[in-house]
C-alpha cells in the first residue's frame, strides 16, 4: 500500500462525514440509549504500551454509563496505567444495507467494593448483594463514560441523514 493510498484508506469517513447530513444531538442520544438498553454484550478494548486486550463483556446502560460487573483479567493490565477505552456493540445482522452499531471511546473507573454506586449497579442487575460478598473472589465493577459514540447505522439514510453520526459528551463551562 503506498502513502497516497494508506492516507485515502484512513481518511475515507472524514471525507464522507463532510458531505453528509448530522442528526440532532439530543435525538441522536435518545437513539444511542435504544441501542444499548436491548444490548447486553460488548467488545471492551484496553491497552497499554504495546499491549492491547479486547475482552467480549456484558454490560448494562443507565444513568448515562455502562456497567460492567467483571471477576477480573487482562484487561486490568492496560486499566492499571490507561483508563481510556474503546468497545464495539453491533447487530450480529450483516447482510448488506442493515448496519447498526456503535464504536465507543470513553473513559473507565473502577468502583470500590461495596460502595453505594457498587450497591446501586447491583439492584440494576438483580444481583444480590449477599451473593457477591459470597464470592471467593471479588466481582469488580467498571463504569464506562463514554466521550464519543461513533454510530454506524444504515437507516438512518431513509430518515436523510448521513448512515454514519458521531455524539460527542458535551463539554462542560
Amino acid at each position: 500500500m503506498t502513502e497516497e493510498q494508506y492516507t485515502m484508506a484512513r481518511t475515507f469517513w472524514t471525507r464522507k462525514d463532510s458531505t453528509q447530513r448530522k442528526m440532532d444531538p439530543d435525538a441522536l442520544y435518545e437513539w444511542i440509549g435504544r441501542f444499548l438498553s436491548c444490548h447486553r454484550v460488548l467488545a471492551l478494548a484496553t491497552g497499554t504500551g504495546d499491549y492491547i486486550r479486547c475482552t467480549p463483556l456484558e454490560y448494562t446502560w443507565h444513568d448515562d454509563a455502562l456497567w460492567i460487573f467483571t471477576e477480573g483479567g487482562l484487561k486490568f493490565k492496560g486499566l492499571k496505567n490507561n483508563r481510556n477505552i474503546a468497545a464495539a456493540i453491533f447487530d450480529t445482522t450483516a447482510d448488506f444495507g442493515t448496519l447498526k452499531s456503535l464504536q465507543i471511546e470513553g473513559t473507565a473507573e473502577i468502583a470500590e467494593l461495596f460502595s453505594e454506586e457498587y450497591k446501586a449497579a447491583a439492584a440494576f442487575r438483580k444481583i444480590p448483594l449477599e451473593t457477591l460478598k459470597k464470592l471467593p473472589e471479588p466481582m469488580w465493577l467498571l463504569k464506562i463514560t463514554p466521550t464519543e459514540i461513533t454510530c454506524l447505522n444504515s437507516e438512518f439514510k431513509k430518515e436523510g441523514f448521513g448512515s454514519r453520526q458521531i455524539w460527542r459528551q458535551p463539554q462542560e463551562m
